[in-house]
């Protein structure tokens, strides 16, 4: 009889804390929270000295104001700009990414979002891509090394 009523007992207690786990995964987190419609971009070939700037578009999927700290790049030749002003929940801004294209070659970088999210705190977006020189244009050449025209 002891056994009996100390099964019930412990079978009782189990789904009590079953219930209040299942009671936090389906509530839903008080906070802001930030979403980015994409955390990566490929510019593909760019000109040396052309436009190496990109906009990752984010919204506030949370229902408290949304704040970012200074985003962190991965080097100097990449720099970012972001909103300093609190994000209200619902509303969408932008993240900067400015590249230094005037250094030939393939790149890859990355700049760290920091934000008081409350499950996505640290977000890494990348860019990468190749700065290549502009195609040289070519002048006709001479059949003739002289300079002459032919007669005929």
């Amino acid at each position: 009889m002891k056994n009996f009523i100390f099964s019930v007992v412990l079978l009782m207690s189990s789904l009590t804390i079953f219930a209040q786990d299942l009671q936090k995964a389906t509530t839903p987190q008080n906070g802001p929270e930030i979403t980015f419609t994409e955390t990566s971009h490929d510019y593909g070939t760019i000109l040396l000295n052309g436009n190496g700037t990109y906009e990752f578009e984010f919204k506030n999927t949370g229902n408290e104001p949304l704040i970012l700290s200074q985003p962190r790049s991965s080097c100097g030749c990449t720099v970012p700009s972001w909103p300093r002003q609190p994000i209200l929940p619902g509303e969408t801004d932008k993240i900067k990414v400015t590249y230094n294209t005037s250094i030939k070659g393939k790149f890859q970088k990355s700049v760290t979002v920091i934000s008081n999210a409350v499950t996505n705190k640290n977000v890494v977006l990348t860019i990468k891509g190749e700065v290549a020189l502009p195609p040289t244009e070519a002048l006709p050449e001479n059949s003739n090394p002289m300079g002459a025209t032919d007669k005929k």
